[in-house]
Order: C-alpha cells, then sequence, then structure tokens
C-alpha cells in the first residue's frame, strides 16, 4: 500500500503545461515583434492571417508572402527558502518559425496560409536539482496551419476568418525516489482543430481598430507512451511500458487594438490581449493499466489574465522603418499550484526592431525581445515544494517580406 501511494503522489504535478505554455509569446510577425507584439489593428501584409484575418483583405499590395524565425535563449533561477541552495535551467536555444502567403483573389476576397510554431521548447533542469521528483526535462513541438479567407466589405471594413489545425508533441521526464536511475517518462501526441476570426474597420485616415478571437483548442493524448524505470519489486504494481490518455484546453484569446497616425513617420498603437486560461481547472491522467494505481487528477485552477501592450512605428525614410514597445503580462498560474514545469511569473517586455527595405519589394526585419519575470516565492502544494523563483528571455527575432 505504501508503494502504491508513493507512485500516485509522484504523478501529481506531472503533466504537459507547455502545451498551453503558462505565458504567451505572440511571436509571429517581425513587425509585430518590434512593436511590442501589437497586430490587431495594424496592417502589416500576409501576418495578419494570425493577428487579425479581418485586416488582410486591406493589405495595400496583390500579393504578399513573409517568412521568418526567432532565437529564444530562457533561462530560469531556482533558489530555496530554507536555504541557500540553488539551481538553474539549461536550456537549449529554441527557435519557432512561420511562413505566411496572401493572394488577393479580386478587390473584395483575400485568400491566405500560414503555417507557425506558437509554442515550441524545452525546459531543461539538473537530472538531480531539489524539483527532480516534479520535473527534470520537458519539451514540446507545436504546428499550426490555418488556411484563411478575409473579405472587403468596403473600403473601410474588412471581416476575416481562418480554421487552424495543430499537431502537437509532448515529451516529459521526472525522477522517482528508489534510486539514481529511477524516473518517469510520458510522450505523446495529439491532432487538434479550432478557428480564428477578426473585423478591421478604418474609422478615419488616421486611426485604425481591429478586433480578433481565437477559439479553445482541446488537445487529447490517447494512447501516449509511459515508462517507468523503477526497481523489479515495483514491477508487479506498475507495468514498466503503459500507455496514457490525457486532455488539455489551449485557451481562447479575444485581442482589441487600436493603432493611430500621429504624424506622416510616426505611428503608435495600443492593445489588449483577453487570455481565457480560466478553462484551464485540472489534467487528468488515465492509464491504461494499472489505473487504479496511476490514475490521477491534478489540480491547476487557472485565472483568466488581460494583457496590455504599447507599440511605436517611426518611418525615417524609404529604406529604414524604426519600432520600439512594451507590454505586462501577468501570471494565470494559481498561488497553490505552482509547478517549475514551466515557470510563470509576472512578467514585464520590451521590444525593437528594424525594418530595411533590401530591394524594390524585398524588406528584411530585424527584431529583439527582452523579458524579466518578477522574482516571486511560489508553492506547489501537493508536494509541499516551495521556493523563490526568476525569470528571463532574450529573443532575437529575423524576418524576410516580399509584397508585389
Amino acid at each position: 500500500m505504501r508503494n502504491r501511494t508513493i507512485i500516485s503522489i509522484l504523478l501529481i504535478g506531472m503533466s504537459m503545461s507547455l502545451f498551453a505554455g503558462g505565458y504567451q509569446v505572440r511571436l509571429q510577425g517581425q513587425k509585430q515583434t518590434g512593436m511590442g507584439l501589437i497586430g490587431t489593428s495594424t496592417n502589416f501584409g500576409a501576418s495578419s492571417i494570425f493577428y487579425n484575418p479581418g485586416t488582410l483583405s486591406m493589405m495595400k499590395t496583390d500579393y504578399s508572402f513573409e517568412v521568418g524565425a526567432n532565437f529564444i535563449n530562457s533561462n530560469v533561477i531556482y533558489q530555496s527558502t530554507t536555504s541557500s541552495y540553488t539551481a538553474e535551467t539549461d536550456n537549449p536555444l529554441s527557435t519557432p518559425a512561420y511562413i505566411y502567403g496572401a493572394a488577393k483573389l479580386n478587390d473584395k476576397l483575400t485568400l491566405g496560409i500560414g503555417f507557425y510554431t506558437p509554442y515550441g521548447s524545452t525546459s531543461k533542469w539538473d537530472k538531480d536539482w531539489a524539483g527532480k521528483n516534479l520535473i527534470q526535462e520537458i519539451s514540446l513541438q507545436a504546428f499550426y496551419i490555418q488556411p484563411t479567407l478575409s473579405y472587403k466589405i468596403n473600403d473601410k471594413f474588412g471581416v476575416g476568418a481562418g480554421l487552424v489545425l495543430v499537431q502537437g508533441n509532448v515529451d516529459l521526464q521526472k525522477a522517482l525516489p528508489y534510486s539514481e536511475q529511477a524516473y518517469t517518462r510520458l510522450k505523446g501526441s495529439d491532432f487538434g482543430a479550432g478557428f480564428n476570426i477578426g473585423a478591421s474597420y478604418q474609422a478615419t485616415q488616421k486611426l485604425n481598430i481591429g478586433i480578433a478571437y481565437r477559439s479553445q483548442i482541446t488537445m487529447k493524448v490517447d494512447g501516449g507512451t509511459a515508462i517507468f524505470r523503477i526497481p523489479a519489486s515495483l514491477e508487479s504494481i506498475v507495468a514498466p511500458n503503459n500507455k496514457f490518455s490525457a486532455e488539455l484546453p489551449l485557451p481562447a484569446n479575444l485581442d482589441f487594438g487600436l493603432s493611430y497616425q500621429v504624424t506622416e513617420k510616426l505611428m503608435a498603437a495600443l492593445e489588449v490581449n483577453y487570455v481565457f486560461w480560466g478553462v484551464y481547472k485540472e489534467l487528468n491522467f488515465t492509464f491504461e493499466e494499472n489505473g487504479e494505481v496511476l490514475n490521477n487528477t491534478n489540480p491547476r485552477e487557472y485565472s483568466n489574465s488581460l494583457i496590455p501592450r504599447l507599440g511605436l512605428e517611426y518611418k525615417f525614410n524609404s529604406i529604414f522603418t524604426f519600432r520600439t514597445g512594451g507590454y505586462y503580462d501577468p501570471t494565470p498560474t494559481n498561488e497553490k499550484y505552482f509547478t517549475p514545469e514551466t515557470v510563470s511569473l509576472d512578467t514585464w517586455a520590451y521590444t525593437f526592431g528594424i525594418s530595411i527595405m533590401a530591394y524594390k519589394n524585398l524588406g528584411i526585419d530585424l527584431t529583439y525581445l527582452g523579458t524579466h519575470g518578477k522574482e516571486s516565492v511560489k508553492m506547489y502544494e501537493p508536494d509541499n515544494f516551495e521556493g523563490r523563483y526568476k525569470t528571463t528571455a532574450s529573443i532575437f527575432g529575423i524576418g524576410i517580406n516580399y509584397n508585389f
């Protein structure tokens, strides 16, 4: 009975929260990134497929193509609240990317398609760190495809909608307290679907208004692989090789933005993103074998969050355009159920960007995004695991756009 209880407790907290993120970094267009990741009310071409399908019909050229990649260097520092012990992640460089293409079928109708990877990273702790029984390593790959159709009702008003198709893969590992080599590993994948709708309105010659909604997508892993590397004496209780199923919601987003052409060269923008994290209440695991021992419910109790953003764009001349911005991203996590899988803190961020018109219709976009999570003491009550966390991230981006 004691062994059964220990194994059940060990599974509490093991989740795929990287699938949901606990944070959202909208690295889906370098121009938008340079302005504080603002894109709901701006018209930057094919990348509107992600930010606001309604704006796509308002693009200034007949064809628009964008390709880009980002290079994320992130770091988490943990410090014990009862001793001088510290630990730090050793995360590899992650490289989310995107490809967008759009074409006007006629004066009213625009068709586009996007491929992007909004979630794709690895969080890697030392295998012997203090929280190894909660997490050692977790990695995610998520691939999104979005065919989109946008319609210009008149010269001021456009609407659009896209079908969002998602293929996701997750792989995580944590230690078990039976020997130095004991661990458990979960691997799974799923295909999900949702939608993205939006509207764009040019209220005046200087003021643009945008609103967009991305639906919730529920990822369901069936037949995932569960490996338990445990002493032989426990194999009669828990199968070394098992299958599991789990379900996790990727939250809906409601975005509203304003952009104002202050002067011929200067544009200012304001945006708010409301993220429906409240749907992430718990994570349940169901195992094919030994379910009476291993099946469990893991509380998360996330809360909805509101992210305000500010951005500026300055067109220096026909070749160079500069951008800057910032935002505040409050953590949606619950104080009682904060896990070190993907550490999400109240975060301040700042951005810079430059666009260079390299040749005729060909442009190059360069960006930098820096984030700083507020140092905070957090607790995961089910395992009585407490610590002080601090996060930072440096993200460099490059994109190429071609419009004609």
